[in-house]
């Protein structure tokens, strides 16, 4: 049997919460699950304690037993130190800005470093 950690969508309409589950990767995403690990509150702040609630023993005891975690999960053990944080995936191109965001972007980097060139040279000149 496949077994997976991931989330549980619980809360009502537009109020989401989390329970991290241990469950067969074939079960729908709310359904049956075997174990709860944890909670993820998305609506809390970033830095917020309660924000993500793991078990981190049984987290360990299912992941040697051959649980995987999904990316979101992983992504949380990554920053509670209790597995290797996973890569991040690489941008796709579609989301890159367009081409006149990118020629405005190169200007304004021009014209920043136009200005610093030239505070640096009239820093420079009055010392002479």
């Amino acid at each position: 049997m496949a077994v997976m950690i991931r989330m549980s969508r619980a809360g009502a309409k537009k109020q989401p919460h989390y329970r991290i589950v241990v469950a067969d990767k074939r079960s729908p995403r709310d359904g049956k699950f075997i174990e709860k690990l944890g909670t993820y509150d998305p609506r809390l702040k970033s830095d917020d304690p309660k924000r993500v609630n793991l078990n981190l023993e049984r987290i360990k005891h299912w992941m040697s037993l051959g649980a995987v975690p999904s990316d979101r999960v992983a992504r949380f053990l990554g920053a509670a130190g209790a597995a290797p944080m996973p890569k991040q995936r690489v941008r796709p191109q579609k989301s890159l800005p367009k081409t006149k965001a990118q020629e405005r972007i190169k200007t304004n980097e021009a014209k920043a470093k136009a200005a610093a060139d030239a505070k640096a040279k009239a820093a420079e000149a009055p010392a002479s």
